[in-house]
């Protein structure tokens, strides 16, 4: 076993708004599913319900993502920068 870190991931684009919209739309649909099946409201409602829930959410879980892809690369950049350097002698 050996402690150095795993090998960063590569740079990407954040992902689309679309993209956004669908998942968020896909994980509102299926946590909503069970508990209003359970108050009798019909899944086409539901989906409506979920597609809105989406609309609204996708916007924050996109700049979520970039905040994120950015620290990555803050990171990667620190991370070289402290390569170049080499070891500190103490």
């Amino acid at each position: 076993m050996t402690s150095e870190p795993p090998p960063p991931l590569p740079s990407r684009p954040p992902r689309s708004l679309v993209v956004h919209w669908a998942v968020d739309s896909a994980v509102a649909f299926l946590a909503l599913l069970v508990l209003l099946l359970i108050f009798g409201v019909s899944v086409i409602t539901i989906a409506v319900i979920a597609v809105v829930v989406g609309a609204i959410a996708a916007p924050s879980t996109r700049r979520a993502e970039m905040r994120a892809l950015a620290a990555r690369e803050q990171d990667r950049a620190t991370r070289e920068q402290r390569e170049q350097e080499g070891p500190v002698n103490e």
